[in-house]
């Protein structure tokens, strides 16, 4: 049997609301009374847990000017008092400095509806209760504009705007004061969570922040969904930024940042990105120590992004595995992936890794037109390539390369395509120089696959396409690679082990094919293909021999 209850219409509730946000003079309609009536009866509201608190009814002022903290933070605790609701952030711009979210609470931005950071640096402070390492793994700051410390259940929407006011928190000059009054780690994030669960975020803008814009630490049960961020004001404007947070799904965002576009540090797990586009001056996918573990990442679009797209740095003891990158479009990058160490004491462990459906165009990086200040580049970045880099004692293993077709920049020289001795822990961003291979660098991996893999240059090229140094296992299928005559050879191969290249192309006339160096080559062999561009298949030296190679078909 239905009851009056059940008949209560979301017509009706929002009418309730509506009266009592604009304050009509009914004194039950008021969210402190209704409060009082209900606190020793909440069965005689229907609207407990589910009511809105409009922020003008708790002193707000949407001038642009009059603080709003207080007014914001005693809406957010009446809301969870009551077991939860929505706090209302109505048309207008309400300046705030630090704001704890609470349980069971949605903050909802309306459409014209702005928090805007204050520039006064003493309206943040830090919550203690989050703790400061000092290790990006784990953490190393505590301030944010909206936090929340071992909540659940909330949720912030839009379609309004947060503004950190991020360039009041840069120095003018190095060591000098900003104007906020505050710099480095005491900077506030837009929005910081750490051991929170059932996160949503959602049609939000969140713009120019003062540090990481996103920032959540040891959570879990987390979607991010339609957001948009725009930071370039700061040099460390990040986007997201995971710590060791578990369950998470971002999906239709757009991001452009300056640092880290997304960040995933410490143990990761079940991690899903899709349908997103991000542009930065350094890393969009960026990941480094702990255990990353079971993430895709598929369909987006990367842009402008000048250093390296997924950056991927195996700290001591860390281990990567079992990540997949599918359908990813990027355009003007530079790097665009790198595996590597960031030790060669206790390196970690990477494996199992696979690029699927990778279109690219690799260019010769330029300033970020909206971002505040100029970007130096490496001599790496410029003319950079894949770089796969491991070394004694650091395993990596079934990296997978599929359906890839990158055009990069060229312009390699003779002198860079005779380096040999690359160093085992290469710097961030190809900060130690030029690899000597335009197209794939690899090093000390054990089971490598190339499928449909298409790589060319924009302007002439001096370097190999690829250079496989003490690989084994190695499969290359459907490899069509731009040679140059002028240059040694198409591919080298240095004590490379148990490699069966099947249907290769050389796309333009070069010289030599396969450069065989080092004693220790052995099993490699070349079936099939069309090698009728090169002047001659193959070339030995350092020891190899012609015993290492059989050509057949």
């Amino acid at each position: 049997m239905q009851t009056q209850d059940d008949h209560f219409s979301r017509r009706n509730w929002l009418k309730t609301i509506t009266r009592a946000s604009v304050g009509t003079g009914i004194a039950a309609s008021t969210p402190a009374l209704l409060h009082a009536q209900t606190a020793n009866n909440p069965k005689a509201d229907p609207l407990l847990g589910a009511r809105i608190y409009n922020i003008l009814d708790y002193g707000a002022k949407g001038d642009g000017v009059t603080l709003a903290t207080k007014a914001l933070q005693d809406a957010i605790d009446a809301c969870n008092k009551d077991q939860g609701g929505t706090v209302l952030v109505p048309a207008g711009v309400f300046v705030i400095g630090t704001v704890e979210l609470k349980s069971n609470v949605t903050l909802h931005i309306a459409p014209q509806g702005k928090l805007l950071g204050s520039a006064d640096g003493r309206q943040y402070y830090a919550a203690e209760a989050i703790p400061l390492s000092g290790d990006t793994t784990l953490n190393d700051g505590n301030v944010g504009l909206l936090f929340a410390v071992k909540a659940e259940n909330i949720r912030i929407e839009g379609p309004g705007t947060i503004d950190g006011q991020g360039a009041q928190f840069r120095s003018p000059t190095k060591g000098a004061p900003s104007p906020a009054g505050i710099t480095g780690n005491h900077r506030p994030y837009h929005l910081l969570f750490y051991q929170c669960q059932n996160l949503i975020v959602n049609d939000i803008f969140l713009k120019d922040c003062a540090y990481h814009s996103v920032r959540i630490i040891q959570s879990s049960y987390v979607k991010l969904d339609g957001i948009h961020i725009h930071g370039r004001v700061i040099h460390n404007n990040d986007g997201f930024h995971f710590i060791s947070c578990q369950y998470v799904h971002v999906i239709n965002c757009d991001v452009q940042s300056q640092d880290d576009a997304c960040a995933l540090f410490g143990s990761c797990k079940f991690i899903t990105i899709t349908n997103c586009t991000f542009s930065t001056r350094w890393s969009v996918f960026r990941f480094g120590g702990g255990v990353a573990e079971n993430i895709t990442i598929s369909n987006c679009i990367i842009f402008e992004a000048y250093g390296c797209p997924i950056k991927m740095r195996c700290e001591r003891h860390s281990r990567m595995e079992n990540i997949s990158f599918s359908n990813l479009v990027m355009h003007r990058v530079t790097g665009p992936i790198s595996i590597g160490m960031g030790s060669v004491d206790n390196p970690g462990t990477a494996r199992n890794i696979s690029f699927n459906g990778i279109h690219a165009n690799v260019v010769v990086p330029v300033p970020l037109a909206d971002a505040e200040f100029p970007s130096k580049y490496n001599p790496g970045e410029i003319k950079s390539c894949i770089a796969v880099n491991g070394a004694e004692g650091f395993l990596l293993e079934n990296i997978s390369f599929n359906d890839v077709h990158i055009t990069f920049a060229g312009g390699g020289t003779a002198e860079e395509a005779a380096v040999r001795n690359v160093p085992k822990n290469a710097g961030e961003y190809y900060a130690d120089g030029v690899f000597p291979a335009y197209g794939l660098y690899a090093r000390n991996v054990k089971g490598l696959t190339l499928n449909n893999v298409r790589l060319e240059v924009a302007s002439p090229e001096l370097r190999p396409a690829i250079v496989f140094d003490q690989v084994t296992d190695a499969a290359i299928n459907g490899l069509s690679a731009q040679g140059n005559k002028d240059a040694e050879s198409v591919l080298r191969m240095i004590d490379a082990q148990d490699v069966l290249l099947t249907a290769t192309r050389v796309l333009s006339p070069a010289a030599v094919f396969m450069r065989v160096e080092g004693a220790a080559c052995s099993n490699i062999k070349i079936d099939g293909g069309d090698l009728s561009k090169a002047g001659t298949p193959l070339s030995f030296a350092a020891g190899a021999t012609k015993r290492a190679v059989r050509i057949s078909g």
